[in-house]
């Protein structure tokens, strides 16, 4: 699907972790007067995609209820798409797959959002988007030099997400990239920001 000025990108958000450090229901904790999981959302559908895939596992019903009522609230139902990895317990190599396997063909890349990552700064998604088009094979955001999400995974590494395996996520497509991966600099800190246990919530929320 067509994102802006008939460049296709659509973005894939895991949701499917069950968050056992946190001791489970991570992605409905509340946030900021929502939930966690809504501001992975609202970074995912602010970038310049058609689509944003939510991946289910863990909680798979509760976890598509939020995310559909956060559509609903933004007007943006219609660009939610909804997958379910059965194999979610594999780890996020199958999570990926399984939203990979949902893409639209002939994409010019996908963004993976993390689904426990409700800080991302409102912009970055469109400067990676720039420097896949002027030819990085993919892109991710960084802060202070540390790589961190979203990441942009350009058209010739989507087939590499089908086949990832295990707990590694999309470093499996990107290992081999070198200094070909664009890194691109954040303005603080909320790409690397992400709810592991309880006391991150507290920790999260500035």
């Amino acid at each position: 699907m067509t994102g802006v000025d008939g460049v296709a990108f659509e973005a894939i958000v895991l949701a499917a972790g069950a968050g056992s450090r946190f001791g489970g229901g991570k992605l409905l904790a509340p946030w900021r007067g929502g939930v966690l999981l809504d501001g992975a959302l609202e970074a995912a559908f602010a970038a310049p995609v058609g689509r944003v895939i939510v991946v289910t596992g863990t909680d798979a019903e509760a976890v598509g209820a939020a995310a559909t009522a956060h559509a609903a609230r933004h007007g943006e139902a219609m660009r939610l798409a909804l997958v379910h990895a059965a194999d979610h317990a594999e780890g996020m190599g199958a999570s990926l797959r399984t939203g990979a396997a949902a893409l639209s063909p002939n994409l010019d890349g996908v963004f993976v959002f993390l689904g426990d990552m409700p800080r991302v700064p409102a912009g970055v998604a469109d400067q990676l988007a720039a420097a896949v088009l002027a030819g990085a094979p993919a892109a991710s955001a960084a802060f202070r030099g540390q790589r961190g999400h979203p990441t942009l995974i350009g058209a010739d590494l989507i087939p590499g997400l089908l086949t990832l395996k295990g707990d590694a996520g999309a470093r499996g497509v990107l290992k081999d990239l070198g200094p070909r991966l664009a890194l691109i600099e954040a303005p603080d800190d909320g790409v690397l920001f992400d709810v592991d246990e309880r006391g991150d919530l507290d920790a999260g929320r500035k």
